[in-house]
């Protein structure tokens, strides 16, 4: 048997913050201990004041694979992932070919998948026009839920779907338990802002700001809800961009209605009014909107009213990105973030004199909870995977290409200077991240849905 102590001044577990040893046996957190109770016959790796998070899991990250490896692959994400704190990703079922949608294209995703993965992963499945019936079918394949668009999502292969069709999967939705993650935008304010933006000069962000307005969001939101209130199905709200999003979403669950809601690092650190005309590194959808309305996201944190933080790691090759010309039309909306979203969301949030339990929070246990994992995902606690992050809430550094370790190293976050640093990363008791460095091999596994169906 393999004994292991991690211990630290500063373990982070769901009880707060507390020196500790953490007790490990064969990859598992065997108990929490005083930090001068580990076993005599364990390897013991001691931190000090450094910090021990759990495993962060992202739950939204788009690794493109396979059929577009030249963007993002399993090897060079979960690469970024592991140097960024994380532990597990849940793939999204767009940008890869074949899109994720049927049980096919889940076994193209695992045997893509094999052999190249850093950290754990898992799956979501699609609901597009005409998949119905794949519903069920995906979940008793092992997907973890499903992931839905209500506005055309940029890319082909990937089908938005209507009110009309969500009546028709919903039903699945709702038998197999698992949640529906929805793009809450609806195209109908977008059109007609777009429409009104004819002649406007797309270099500048305020234009493009401009044509996705907050009423695509709140519209979207509305529905649903109504929706959710119709079917009982679990519903999560992706990417919430608009602050004024929050008291819908409250006010449903207040109702007793299984709603979630994530933001993203992006719309926690930056402000529409510092991003200059033609940085179209920043775009994304729904974009990143003002002061005003990041510091209400920043309440609806503090409040409870948003469960979770994940990256959107959302890469594509540096042409996509129109760095020359700026163009803020034409340009991909994505943002690559995995390498340094837990650095950019800890920035912001000890500013606002938020601790690190909160971050395990919001980045851990959430979506772990989110992806029906946290029995073993996004915890320190007896029965959990042995996955930690070693960080350093104090060290300051600034972004370059070299901390990134995706495929592209381009980044918004590129020159800014942001606080907190990994150190190492350990999945399952196994150092997978060690200050720059990747020892060992890809020993990452597919963390499948075991749910049975209603």
């Amino acid at each position: 048997m393999s004994k292991q102590a991690f211990i630290s001044r500063r373990v982070v577990t769901p009880g707060g913050v507390r020196a500790a040893a953490v007790l490990v046996e064969d990859g598992t957190i065997r108990a929490i201990a005083p930090p001068n109770e580990a076993p005599s016959d364990a390897r013991v790796y001691s931190f000090g004041e450094l910090a021990i998070l759990p495993g962060l899991v992202d739950t939204h990250v788009h690794l493109n694979e396979p059929g577009r490896a030249e963007w993002e692959g399993f090897e060079t994400g979960t690469r970024a992932a592991a140097a960024g704190g994380y532990t597990m990703l849940v793939d999204m079922p767009l940008n890869c070919v074949p899109a994720t949608t049927n049980v096919a294209a889940l076994e193209a995703k695992r045997a893509a998948a094999r052999g190249k993965c850093r950290v754990d992963w898992a799956a979501w499945g699609g609901l597009v026009s005409g998949n119905a019936r794949d519903i069920e079918l995906l979940a008793a394949a092992g997907v973890l839920g499903f992931k839905c668009f209500l506005v055309h999502p940029g890319i082909e292969g990937f089908t938005m779907v209507s009110e009309r069709e969500l009546r028709e999967a919903l039903p699945h939705v709702a038998r197999t338990g698992l949640p529906l993650l929805v793009h809450a935008e609806l195209p109908g304010p977008i059109d007609a802002a777009t429409s009104a933006l004819a002649d406007a000069d797309w270099r500048s962000y305020g234009t493009y700001l401009k044509s996705r307005p907050h009423e695509a969001e709140l519209e979207a939101i509305r529905l649903m809800i109504s929706l959710c209130r119709e079917f009982r199905f679990r519903l999560h709200i992706v990417h919430l961009a608009t602050s004024k999003g929050i008291g819908l979403l409250q006010s449903a669950r207040a109702e007793g209605l299984p709603v979630t809601v994530e933001t993203c690092p992006h719309y926690l650190y930056a402000a529409a009014e510092t991003i200059p005309d033609g940085a179209t590194l920043w775009k994304c959808a729904p974009p990143i909107r003002s002061g005003e309305n990041r510091e209400k996201l920043w309440r609806g944190l503090r409040d409870g009213a948003i469960d979770l933080v994940v990256t959107d790691h959302s890469p594509c090759p540096p042409p996509m990105k129109r760095l020359g010309e700026g163009n803020f039309q034409t340009a991909w909306g994505g943002i690559a973030s995995l390498a340094a979203g837990l650095s950019a969301t800890w920035t912001e949030a000890h500013r606002r004199g938020f601790t690190l339990s909160a971050i395990a929070q919001w980045m851990a246990e959430a979506p772990a909870r989110l992806a029906g994992r946290s029995n073993r995902k996004g915890r320190i606690a007896a029965g959990c995977d042995a996955d930690f992050a070693v960080f350093d809430p104090e060290a300051e550094f600034q972004v370059t290409q070299k901390h990134l370790q995706q495929r592209h190293a381009i980044s918004p976050y590129e020159g800014e200077r942001l606080k907190g640093t990994v150190k190492k990363t350990f999945l399952r008791g196994e150092l997978i991240f060690d200050e720059g460095e990747f020892p060992g091999g890809p020993i990452g596994r597919e963390n499948p849905s075991d749910r049975k169906l209603r």
